[in-house]
């Protein structure tokens, strides 16, 4: 799909250029970068890499989301982190983690407006154009509370390619090749099922177990 022509909706060519220019591995530690929910003291930590343009991602917040936060995160057994990792198109995948993050929004906010930007993945690119995505972007904005230039600076605020870069850079401890990947106390989960309820709260059972 060719969406990525137009400079007003999506970062600029120079911004774009900083990701996947990656150096050297980290420890893959939680930083500033990072959107985290559920207590410090959590015995488990789970960090999710995932792209807003993911399929796949969706899905998996679409059938486990409601569930592992119920079960596991608000009930303080398991630490959540979401790593942004972005996927093909990745300057629309940026975009869509701008506007999540835009205006200052809590963990609570990101994560409401992540679960629309999923909801809606397919109608944010059934037209086809950059303009249906932006469009698609501010309609998501708007119905979180924010305008739409808000929307519009957020998604042409270039430290976010800047953040996406440093994250990157991070993954390659976990040697992330796609999303969603899922870590389990500083474990990367590689069996298939783990994507599901029943092979992820398997998981973590015999974590907090452990």
């Amino acid at each position: 799909m060719r969406v990525l022509g137009r400079r007003n909706l999506l970062l600029g060519a120079a911004a774009l250029s900083l990701i996947g220019a990656c150096g050297g591995a980290s420890s893959g530690a939680i930083s500033g970068d990072d959107i985290v929910l559920g207590s410090e003291d959590a015995p488990v930590t789970l960090i999710e890499y995932a792209s807003t343009t993911c399929p796949h991602c969706a899905h998996f917040h679409e059938a486990v989301w409601d569930q592992l936060r119920e079960t596991y995160i608000d009930t303080g057994r398991v630490r959540f982190v979401f790593r942004e990792y972005p996927t093909a198109p990745a300057a629309v995948a940026l975009a869509g983690f701008q506007v999540a993050r835009c205006n200052g929004a809590s963990s609570e906010q990101y994560f409401s407006r992540l679960g629309e930007i999923f909801r809606q993945q397919e109608a944010m690119f059934a037209s086809g154009t950059a303009e249906g995505i932006r469009q698609k972007l501010i309609e998501i904005g708007r119905a979180s509370g924010l305008s739409e230039q808000q929307v519009l600076d957020c998604v042409n605020d270039e430290t976010g390619a800047q953040r996406v870069r440093r994250i990157q850079e991070e993954s390659r401890s976990f040697n992330i090749t796609g999303t969603p990947s899922l870590i389990l106390n500083g474990r990367k989960l590689e069996s298939p099922d783990v994507v599901t309820w029943e092979g992820l709260s398997r998981e973590i059972e015999q974590a907090l177990g452990e």
